[in-house]
């Protein structure tokens, strides 16, 4: 089973990356703004991003979300910083269809990380974007060592002329709030039902595929070793029910397919790194090696396991596969 559709590109959204002058041919323009790494643009970014919108619409003004080419934690403390829920290139993506009229995206380098809180408003926000007001969450923190905060902003706010509006964080259904902190920790321990509800969309990772040892081939189960750059966020091992997206001539040729994340104890005793092999379900001759695999994962169907042998191996695959199809026909 495949499904097509029109692929999400990065359109009918303005980005600036030059901060040197006025981004706004008209000087009387003004712009909403909002500030963040937005990583993984969940439900309650979402929920800034719209009083945004709204509020640019409603006092004719540009609605900006003023951003990072990378998240800001893996060059001032790389060994913590955390796993990412988008890369940049899915972030652009979600972006352009918020409705936005500009992402403005800030180089985050050495000299950006040096820059205080007021001379990175007065430089970006002021200047260049010429903001009207400032909307951010109530935990907002900013600048060379996180040093800026919603009262702050107040204060420049009333020595440059914007205003600021602090928002109290979403919770969702069990009363946790929707942090991209959070929704991390859901993937790492393998519920991605709770993730995405949490995103407010299907959780993604992009990888290369690259050749493997190909044992699924002689067993009946051919699977696609996607490598995914360290930098992402990876779901807990186990096997999920998966689609599997190829970008086709401007189209999303999406496949249904079944993931195994893990080491292979069955036939490896102390393998370094957990592998992500696809299998695409209902498919034999795609040649896929190469290409830029996107999964989207829609539920865990069980933790790894080691099996006794080949056979008892093939009989809890095919399960897999078949719960796996069940499931994402009704997805």
């Amino acid at each position: 089973m495949r499904i097509s559709r029109s692929a999400s590109i990065v359109a009918d959204v303005q980005v600036i990356d030059n901060f040197s002058t006025p981004a706004w041919d008209r000087v009387e323009t003004r712009s909403i703004v909002t500030i963040g790494a937005y990583d993984g643009l969940h439900v309650g970014h979402r929920l800034v991003i719209d009083q945004v919108v709204a509020e640019a619409k409603e006092s004719a003004c540009q609605s900006v979300l003023v951003t990072f080419d990378r998240h800001p934690a893996s060059l001032v403390r790389p060994e913590s910083a955390p796993k990412l829920l988008t890369d940049h290139a899915q972030k652009m993506e979600l972006l352009a269809q918020t409705g936005l009229d500009a992402v403005a995206v800030v180089t985050f380098d050495q000299q950006q990380a040096a820059e205080s809180p007021e001379d990175f408003v007065r430089r970006v926000l002021v200047d260049c974007l010429k903001v009207d007001t400032i909307v951010v969450g109530e935990d907002f923190h900013f600048g060379k060592a996180r040093a800026g905060n919603v009262a702050l902003l107040r204060e420049l706010g009333h020595r440059y002329g914007f205003k600021v509006e602090p928002l109290q964080l979403l919770t969702v259904s069990d009363g946790s709030v929707a942090s991209s902190t959070f929704i991390r920790e859901l993937i790492t321990q393998g519920d991605i039902e709770a993730a995405n509800r949490n995103l407010g969309h299907i959780f993604e990772i992009r990888g290369t595929v690259a050749h493997g040892d190909q044992r699924g081939r002689t067993i009946g189960f051919p699977t696609a070793n996607v490598e995914v750059p360290v930098t992402m966020c990876i779901p807990a091992d186990g096997v999920y029910a998966a689609w599997y997206v190829r970008l086709v001539a401007g189209k999303e040729d999406m496949y249904p397919c079944a993931i195994n994340i893990g080491r292979r104890p069955t036939f490896y005793e102390n393998a370094p790194v957990s592998l992500i092999e696809a299998h695409v379900i209902g498919e034999t001759d795609l040649e896929l090696y190469g290409e830029v695999a996107m999964l989207r994962f829609v539920t865990r169907l069980r933790g790894e396991q080691k099996f006794a042998g080949l056979e008892e191996m093939k009989t809890q695959l095919a399960k897999d596969v078949a719960n796996a199809s069940e499931i994402l026909s009704r997805a």
